[in-house]
């Protein structure tokens, strides 16, 4: 699809960043000089590619280039510490990695541990020299720039790989075929594409060249990366910040430079600053070009939604409630002419909700349920067959990926979400699960044991609290907690708040009450209804 629209739009833009314009011909042609500087250095088919980068045009013109040749892009959170990545390419048996400058050390400290990847390729942004074991991402992108040739052929069964969390912490990765992709991206659209591959539909769909999309979320997460996508297969362009933290005044001034049509946020978190930043400047920034903003992977308030629509009327505010494991299960759109509450969805046509025996929740029984979704879905979990038939599931005679979202049905058949299963707590869009916290603590010399839940947050939907039994005789030092679980795990899991009780209070058999350790953390902060 990227490679008709390169042919057909050759001088239309394929990605925008802090001034520079990439038009498609370029887009194509730096593809292929990945892609052929892979195979040189003995890719093969299918081979995972793990790409390390903030937001760039690099990250979509190298993913371009591993389609190309049917290499698996792997996401790697740039959050990771030197185990956590360790974990993730030797999980993912990457044979590559892709990477911005500023990780050069960390990949220098974590390559002795990955013997399996045999390529490293270094995307400039100023901040370290090109290290003698690595290749220069620019080099790479216009030493050979032919359309490559692997000895294989390109298939819709070629995969994607989305790594995102998993019951113990510990990321998992979830496996597309291209096909399936495409397929469940395009389930929203008013004019399908047939189910067969069809060129000729394709370009009678995309006429002209596309919208441009913002992924206000990193491209290292789905929510991020599936609209970069997709704005690119309608023949769009990716327009991308230069912050490596979200700015919502700089979000604001690239919207009104390349004239964005669509952006992909994460909630609150983003949403919040944005409506600040247009409150605060009336006037200053022109967003009429906006036609959509989605937020996928938490909630975003009805208030700061009706907030947005007061600077553009026009514009459609939508709500698309889908996971790694399943894309477009639900949505929620609000616009100027209508209204939605916070959490509440339409429900798509392939969409249930189930019960533990596998039945439709009755509507306004009050019964919770789990979202089940059947057709364009994952095929599993890479290396995980327990987790993988846990997740997709057979009922009734059909494959449904139910991925632990729980929700309950009103009766006039409005879903009403109520978060993810276990104790996932969702901190800014990123999934944070307890134990993995939890386990970090408590090797602390001062820590007996430790419970972690997530508490409500005004701009991040929910952050860590750590519940701290100390050892006899110690006292609780919340700064020095803070840092150690930083020194083991990516920042945005360190505790937001640190509590000390008498007693985390531990079942018989070891489990934790984590309704009653939330509400002990809710009063203690005084957040208590």
């Amino acid at each position: 699809m990227w490679e008709l629209h390169a042919r057909r739009f050759p001088d239309a833009p394929a990605a925008i960043h802090g001034g520079e314009t990439r038009t498609w011909r370029d887009f194509d042609s730096r593809a292929n000089g990945i892609a052929n500087t892979l195979l040189a250095a003995g890719a093969r088919h299918q081979d995972k590619v793990a790409q390390y980068m903030h937001n760039c045009p690099e990250y979509t013109e190298s993913m371009f280039g591993l389609f190309k040749i049917s290499l698996v892009p792997v996401n790697t959170n740039y959050r990771y510490t030197e185990d956590e990545l360790t974990y993730l390419w030797d999980n993912s048996d990457s044979v590559a990695v892709i990477f911005h400058a500023t990780y050069a050390e960390r990949c220098a400290a974590v390559r002795p541990r990955v013997p399996n990847v045999k390529t490293w390729i270094w995307v400039d942004d100023g901040t370290h020299p090109c290290p003698d074991w690595a290749v220069s991402y620019d080099k790479a992108a216009t030493s050979n720039t032919a359309q490559p040739s692997p000895a294989w052929s390109r298939s819709g069964d070629d995969l994607y790989f989305l790594y995102t969390g998993g019951t113990t912490g510990m990321p998992k990765g979830v496996m597309w075929r291209q096909d399936d992709m495409v397929g469940s991206l395009d389930a929203p659209s008013k004019v399908r594409l047939p189910e067969h591959v069809d060129m000729s539909a394709l370009e009678a769909r995309v006429g002209k060249p596309g919208p441009v999309n913002m992924p206000a979320a990193p491209l290292m997460h789905g929510t991020g990366a599936m609209n970069a996508m997709w704005a690119l297969a309608l023949g769009g362009a990716v327009a991308t910040m230069t912050s490596r933290t979200f700015d919502a005044k700089e979000l604001l001034e690239v919207v009104q430079s390349a004239r964005v049509n669509s952006i992909a946020i994460v909630g609150d978190a983003f949403a919040k600053p944005i409506l600040r930043a247009l409150d605060e400047n009336p006037g200053k920034y022109d967003v009429s070009s906006i036609k959509f903003i989605t937020s996928s992977g938490v909630m975003w308030s009805a208030e700061t939604k009706a907030g947005l629509l007061r600077h553009h009327p026009k514009m459609l505010l939508i709500d698309s409630l889908g996971s790694s494991e399943a894309i477009g299960m639900a949505s929620s759109t609000t616009s100027a002419d209508g209204s939605s509450s916070t959490a509440t969805f339409k429900l798509g046509p392939n969409t249930r909700v189930i019960n533990e025996d596998g039945r439709d929740v009755v509507p306004g029984s009050g019964e919770r349920g789990r979202i089940a979704m059947r057709g364009r879905t994952p095929i599993g979990y890479y290396k995980d067959e327990a987790k993988s038939a846990s997740t997709f599931v057979v009922i009734d005679g059909l494959r449904y990926s139910i991925p632990g979202d729980f929700a309950e049905v009103d009766a006039d058949g409005t879903v009403r979400l109520l978060g993810r299963g276990s104790q996932c707590i969702n901190t800014g869009g990123e999934k944070v699960y307890p134990e993995e916290v939890e386990e970090v603590l408590k090797t602390h010399p001062s820590v007996l044991d430790a419970a972690c839940v997530g508490v409500p947050d005004e701009r991040f939907g929910e952050v860590i609290t750590a519940l701290v039994e100390p050892r006899p005789g110690e006292g609780i030092d919340s700064s020095a907690l803070v840092a150690h679980v930083r020194s083991t795990l990516a920042a945005y899991k360190s505790p937001k708040n640190v509590i000390a009780v008498a007693s985390i209070g531990r079942a018989p058999n070891g489990k934790l009450d984590y309704k009653r350790l939330k509400q002990e953390a809710l009063d203690a902060l005084g957040l208590s209804k």
